[in-house]
């Protein structure tokens, strides 16, 4: 098996310290919503040619006691402008973030990158309370 010049690029990235997203307390608990969070203008950097990797991320999800406070959000998709990150490591990375601080019933995270060598990344993450 050939190696990748990619390895040891990201060894680290479940541990990246990231901004607080912050929570608000959910009135309508008993109620089964949705809500759909779009940033279409995302952008973060690829780890191997430090080039800017421009994306549209989508979460959606399904609030049970908190709901996700959106200038912590903002503030968090923002530090990743200067993050070289994988684009499958970037949607699971917030995924684990999020579901960390709101506990949904349920939550999707897309992330649709832009073409980079003619080639279009979309990475689909979903979680599922128990």
């Amino acid at each position: 098996m050939k190696r990748s010049s990619y390895e040891g690029l990201q060894e680290k990235v479940r541990q990246l310290k990231t901004p607080e997203i912050e929570v608000w307390l959910n009135q309508y608990p008993d109620k089964v919503y949705t809500i759909k969070l779009d940033i279409p203008e995302f952008t973060c950097i690829c780890p191997k040619t430090g080039l800017p990797d421009f994306a549209t991320i989508r979460v959606e999800y399904s609030p049970a006691k908190f709901c996700v406070e959106l200038k912590s959000f903002k503030m968090y998709t923002i530090f990743y402008r200067n993050i070289g990150i994988f684009h499958e490591h970037l949607v699971n990375k917030m995924l684990e973030d999020l579901v960390k601080v709101v506990n949904p019933r349920w939550m999707k995270i897309e992330g649709v990158f832009n073409p980079r060598g003619g080639i279009t990344t979309t990475v689909c993450r979903e979680y599922k309370s128990k």
